[in-house]
């Protein structure tokens, strides 16, 4: 919603404000909020669920970190199996003791029943048994403990840089939103300015139909001059209708910016002020990390250099700690609890070092490839300081030129409202026609239209060119 025309609107904020009068609810509450501008972004930073999802996203972060941080701690578990064989498994083996026996009787010379010495078979054949018992238990406990890995310490290192990436993406979504809020805000006051200057058209145009018919009763006008003043009083109240109604879509858009329920009654405090879009318009000095974009990038450029560092230690060993006690019993009787059965004990301490010896060059290829996003990271952030110098000449010259169309426009409006008033005292006294009053009252409302069009330019332009800063 442009102030009075709604042809010279912002297609996108007016695609946020006037598609929601559907959303409106005929139900209301006792809830009611008197904002100014900056308690409105407020309002947003705590209720707007797109601000809510960002600052959860933080929290999520917090827990990957968490999860990062749990490799270098020890790492315990606990188990307990019972296992019981309906059938102990069978296995089959060579016939050692037919070996050995043949062999005893080999050594000691004895003879067999012909007087022959005996002789070992070239084959013994298998032995088949089974091994083990009908039930088997055992209860235990492991630990391991990671002394060296390059990757998971590169991790601990890169905690804080991907919180704050994280935090600056945060704050990035924050000052759009609050743009944004800024903008719709403003919005509505001007409309509300405007909603005055058409009331004080109404009244203007209603004493001169009052005194147009006045003349014509006394002889002095025509009914043509009577019937245009009417035409013209309608046309203004149609426009107060439509104005009015701009601004309750604006008012339902600013509450979906700030998250707050549509039921709730929201009045706007603030006003538009010249003097304060004229201020500190000649202060050009800025800062690339005055700009939350560039603060993110920066970090996410870190991130890549962390990713670098983690991909050629993974290149060196890893060195663990391991640790196992375990109790092991077996049984043909389910009895584990019997305190009379024995319990065997198992202990191990061991260190394992396991050493990457060839992966087909995969390492390498992620560290080239890590390389190379740092690379893209250092190229946007020079075209981030490109794209910063450009926003902030930009918005400053269109602030400049905003500041002056708006004088002028202003200077308009008030001259105009001069030749209007002129004009009808003219006519009062005979001097002028009807026609010219009109045509003064169509030249004031063109005149005020542009004005109010001009200031709309100016908060928008002083809004973009604080947020080019950085300064918003």
């Amino acid at each position: 919603m442009k102030p009075y025309q709604v042809r010279r609107s912002n297609p996108t904020l007016m695609m946020i404000v006037c598609c929601l009068a559907m959303y409106s609810s005929p139900a209301q509450d006792s809830t009611h909020h008197a904002l100014s501008a900056k308690e409105s972004v407020t309002y947003a930073m705590k209720n707007s669920a797109q601000v809510k999802n960002i600052l959860l996203a933080i929290q999520i972060q917090q827990q990957s970190n968490k999860e990062i941080t749990s490799a270098a701690l020890p790492q315990i578990s606990g188990s307990i199996d019972v296992n019981y064989y309906p059938k102990v498994p069978v296995q089959s083996f060579p016939n050692f003791i037919a070996a050995a026996t043949y062999g005893v009787l080999e050594q000691e010379g004895v003879k067999d029943g012909n007087g022959n010495s005996i002789v070992s078979p070239s084959d013994f054949g298998f032995i088949q048994a089974q091994f083990g018992t009908k039930y088997t238990g055992s209860v235990g406990v492991s630990l391991s403990q990671l002394l060296f890995d390059g990757q998971v310490f590169v991790g601990l290192q890169a905690r804080n840089a991907s919180i704050q990436y994280a935090t600056k993406a945060a704050e990035v979504t924050q000052e759009q939103i609050k743009a944004n809020v800024y903008k719709v805000y403003y919005q509505v006051v001007v409309g509300r300015k405007q909603m005055g200057t058409i009331d004080a058209n109404i009244e203007r145009v209603e004493k001169l139909l009052h005194d147009t018919k006045a003349l014509y009763d006394n002889g002095f006008a025509e009914k043509l001059d009577v019937d245009k003043v009417d035409v013209t009083l309608a046309n203004l109240r149609t426009e107060k209708v439509k104005l009015d109604n701009q601004l309750q879509n604006g008012l339902l858009g600013l509450k979906l910016l700030m998250g707050m329920p549509m039921r709730h009654t929201l009045t706007l405090t603030d006003t538009v002020s010249e003097a304060e879009l004229k201020t500190d318009i000649l202060d050009t000095a800025y800062a690339y990390t005055d700009r939350k974009e560039y603060e993110q990038t920066e970090w996410l450029r870190r991130l890549n250099e962390y990713n670098i560092k983690r991909y050629k230690l993974s290149k060196l060993p890893t060195v663990a700690l391991l640790g196992s006690f375990s109790k092991n019993a077996q049984r043909n009787e389910f009895n584990f609890f019997d305190a009379n059965q024995e319990w065997f004990t198992t202990a191990l301490i061991g260190l394992k070092v396991s050493v990457p010896i060839f992966e087909g060059l995969a390492k390498n290829a992620r560290i080239s490839k890590a390389k190379l996003e740092l690379q893209q990271t250092e190229n946007s952030i020079e075209n981030l300081k490109l794209s910063i110098d450009n926003e902030v000449q930009t918005a400053h010259a269109n602030l400049n030129s905003a500041i002056v169309t708006m004088d002028y426009q202003r200077k308009n409006m008030e001259l105009a409202e001069n030749v209007y008033n002129q004009t009808k005292k003219k006519y009062e006294q005979g001097l002028g026609s009807n026609l010219e009053v009109t045509t003064a009252q169509a030249e004031l409302r063109v005149a005020q239209v542009n004005y109010y069009s001009s200031l709309y330019d100016a908060i928008i332009a002083k809004i973009d060119y604080q947020k080019a800063t950085g300064k918003l």
